[in-house]
């Protein structure tokens, strides 16, 4: 869902490509025809292809599942030759550093949007304001991929613009960050309870919940001072009330259960522990002591789950059955626009004392009959990365990720002439995009 910008801009830098997908016909229609390119099927857990692809080409890019990255770097330390992929570095793929310093070889990791354009811009600050004498009080970092609001018209107010499963995996978290001075830990069932409200000029209000772990950047990123270090994902208001009503009722657990001879309203009844409802509706209101214009309820009557309608199953998990009525009814159409949305925030003080408020925000829009922003802003710094190794204008070893300045300013100046930029305000007093 990523794969062709990346493509299209290493062809166009005139380079032969080889553009390898489980479907065939997939990496045919990413190429479109483009000279120079070629499609095979291929599956990854062919060891014996996998093997002889590195041996053949220069360079790889890995934007497969994170979870095969690990067999493919394997073989690119084997024959010598650099990766790079956009996932999040796992240990698996930490602890091939050194063979891959011994090999000769980079393996560049989280070289997309989230992880990627949000460590090139951070640290791009983060290096501005200690090596002016300054320290860093405060570190903010929230993104979110989203519909732009005219295609926003779910109840949701959300479609997939890459996996859907991801994005449902992500909400069963749990997540930690650093807020003055003390560690918050946030459990998977508090997870969308602990928000917070961002604003976009012409946009306007949008919610934000916990990311993940956040502490790993206070060293990742060389800000010990830092008292406050949050990093949190950004949905349109009703997100967190609607995810979090479901997972109340544990509509996203992924321990199968019986369905066989189900209805949807009666598997919504077996959410609540009753094997039958007469009004779903009312008993679902009363269990979860909301309105019965709550969001939440506005959302399940959208996906089809107060209807009497046969699940014709036999058993499954709530999460699949939740993620197959999205996957239908919240795919990013082709008619859709969607949006990336990203802002930094830094609270710092000077190296005369004084104090300010450092912002950094990125708005990029996409379709599916152009690019898709999630798709540009994932693959593009990928591609330049690449693009860099493959002349010889990255020159380190093992296992990295883009936070050193020979790195992060090409990139970000590349991703400029694209339109995709961080827009730096300087010299605030206050965050007025924080609540």
């Amino acid at each position: 869902m990523v794969a062709k910008p990346i493509v299209h801009y290493l062809l166009d830098c005139g380079y032969e490509l080889t553009v390898a997908d489980y479907v065939e016909e997939k990496a045919r229609e990413v190429l479109n025809s483009k000279p120079h390119g070629s499609p095979i099927q291929f599956d990854v857990n062919d060891k014996e292809k996998l093997d002889k692809l590195v041996s053949e080409h220069d360079i790889v890019v890995s934007l497969i599942p994170y979870v095969y990255h690990v067999e493919v770097a394997r073989h690119c330390i084997k024959h010598k030759k650099n990766l790079v992929t956009a996932s999040y570095v796992s240990q698996e793929m930490k602890a091939l550093s050194q063979e891959a310093e011994n090999a000769g070889i980079l393996l560049l990791n989280e070289m997309g949007l989230d992880p990627g354009i949000d460590h090139m811009g951070a640290k791009k600050i983060i290096d501005h304001v200690h090596n002016t004498g300054g320290k860093v009080d405060e570190f903010y970092s929230f993104c979110g991929a989203l519909p732009a609001p005219e295609s926003a018209d779910n109840p949701f107010r959300y479609k997939f613009s890459w996996s859907p499963k991801g994005v449902l995996m992500a909400s069963n978290n749990n997540a930690k960050y650093k807020k003055d001075g003390h560690v918050v830990n946030v459990s998977s069932e508090n997870l969308f309870k602990d928000l917070r409200y961002v604003y976009f000029d012409d946009l306007g209000k949008f919610e934000v919940y916990p990311n993940r772990d956040s502490l790993p950047y206070i060293d990742l990123y060389g800000i010990p001072e830092a008292s406050t270090v949050l990093r949190g994902t950004i949905r349109y208001i009703g997100w967190s009330s609607i995810l979090d009503a479901m997972k109340t009722l544990d509509l996203l657990s992924d321990v199968e259960i019986k369905l066989t001879d189900k209805t949807y309203s009666d598997f919504m009844a077996a959410s609540i522990g009753l094997e039958k409802s007469a009004d779903i509706r009312y008993d679902l209101v009363n269990k979860l002591r909301i309105t019965a214009c709550a969001e939440f309820m506005k959302a399940m009557d959208w996906l089809g789950l107060f209807e009497p309608t046969p699940m014709n199953k036999t058993k499954a998990s709530p999460f699949d059955v939740i993620g197959e009525l999205m996957m239908k009814k919240m795919m990013l159409g082709p008619d859709d626009k969607d949006m990336v949305l990203m802002l930094h925030a830094f609270k710092v003080t000077l190296h005369d004392g004084l104090t300010e408020v450092i912002r950094s925000k990125m708005v990029d829009y996409g379709t599916l009959k152009t690019d898709t922003a999630i798709a540009r802003t994932v693959a593009l710094p990928a591609a330049i990365g690449a693009k860099m190794i493959l002349e010889g204008k990255i020159m380190i070893k093992g296992v990295h990720i883009p936070i050193l300045p020979e790195i992060y300013n090409p990139v970000l100046n590349e991703l400029e002439k694209m339109n995709i930029r961080m827009e730096e305000t300087y010299g605030l007093k206050d965050c007025p995009t924080l609540e």
